[in-house]
């Protein structure tokens, strides 16, 4: 039997994700821990405040709910590679937030700045 978690209980785990995000760096590959997010793997980052970079949360889709982040135009390219993944960090307390990958993998070149599309961080409810 499937259990359904209720709007409430998935909005307050989003919320302090939301919080305490406070970074969203480019990645050469798939992060797992808090160094490998911002130094390992990092190409570049945006600096965007602590609980100004998501929205939400709302409606998820097809089920349970979601935050969405902003739109990055101006993220600081510090390294030269491919960039395949993001993570969404937490750098005042040094922790891995959330990651997951582009939607297209892009060459970058250190010096330049990167764009990224809004997205959105969904956690089903069944």
């Amino acid at each position: 039997m499937a259990s359904v978690l209720q709007d409430r209980v998935l909005d307050n785990g989003l919320a302090t994700f939301k919080a305490e995000a406070t970074h969203i760096y480019i990645c050469s590959q798939d992060p797992t821990t808090f160094t490998e997010a911002t130094s390992t793997y990092a190409l570049g980052n945006k600096n965007f405040g602590a609980g100004a970079a998501l929205s939400g949360p709302s409606a998820g889709s097809p089920n349970g709910r979601k935050v969405t982040s902003m739109a990055i135009t101006d993220g600081s390219v510090t390294g030269t590679g491919t960039a395949a993944k993001w993570a969404i960090t937490d750098n005042t307390n040094s922790r891995l937030c959330a990651n997951g990958a582009l939607a297209s993998s892009q060459a970058v070149t250190a010096g330049n700045t990167f764009t990224l599309g809004a997205f959105d961080i969904r956690i089903p409810n069944q």
